[in-house]
C-alpha cells in the first residue's frame, strides 16, 4: 500500500474515533471507510471481503445503537419532542465548549427543551438525566464497537 493511502486510511479512522464522541461527525462509518480503504489498497490480500462485510454489520449496529440509546433514556421517562430536540441541539452547541460542553450539552439541552414544553422543573431534571444517561450509554457502546472493529481488522491483517 502506498504511504498516501495509509495516511488517508489512518486519518479517516482517527477522525471516526473522535466522531464517536462528537454528535455531528459520523464516527463508525468513517472508521469503516478508513478500514475499507486500507483493505482495498492491498487488494483484500490481508483482510478478506468477508471480514469487511462483518465490520460493515458492526458499523450498522453502532449506527442503530446511537439512535436507540439516545431515545431510550428520554422515552422511558416520558420526554417531550422538545426535550429530544433540545438534547440534540445541546450536543451540537456543546462542541464549542470542548469536552465539558459535549459531555453536559445533551443534559442541558434536554432540560431546557422539557421545561419549555411542560413548565415543570422536576420533570425537566428527570428527563435531562435520563437523556444524558442514554447519550453516555450510546457513546460507550459505539466506542466498544469501534475498538472491536479496529481490533478485528488488525488481527485479520496480521494473521
Amino acid at each position: 500500500m502506498t504511504p498516501l493511502l495509509w495516511v488517508a486510511s489512518l486519518s479517516l479512522v482517527g477522525i471516526g474515533v473522535v466522531g464517536i464522541i462528537l454528535p455531528a461527525v459520523p464516527g463508525t462509518p468513517l472508521i469503516y471507510i478508513g478500514l475499507l480503504l486500507a483493505a482495498w489498497a492491498d487488494g483484500f490480500q490481508y483482510v478478506s471481503i468477508g471480514t469487511m462485510i462483518f465490520l460493515g454489520i458492526l458499523t450498522l449496529v453502532a449506527f442503530v445503537a446511537d439512535f436507540v440509546s439516545g431515545s431510550l433514556g428520554a422515552k422511558r421517562v416520558g420526554a417531550s419532542r422538545e426535550a429530544v430536540i433540545g438534547a440534540f441541539l445541546g450536543a451540537i452547541v456543546g462542541i464549542s465548549f470542548g469536552f465539558v460542553g459535549v459531555f453536559f450539552g445533551p443534559f442541558i439541552g434536554a432540560v431546557i427543551g422539557e421545561f419549555i414544553a411542560r413548565r415543570n422543573m422536576e420533570q425537566a431534571g428527570i428527563v435531562g438525566i435520563a437523556t444524558w444517561l442514554g447519550f453516555i450509554l450510546g457513546v460507550g457502546v459505539k466506542l466498544m464497537l469501534a475498538f472491536a472493529m479496529v481490533g478485528i481488522f488488525i488481527i485479520a491483517y496480521v494473521f
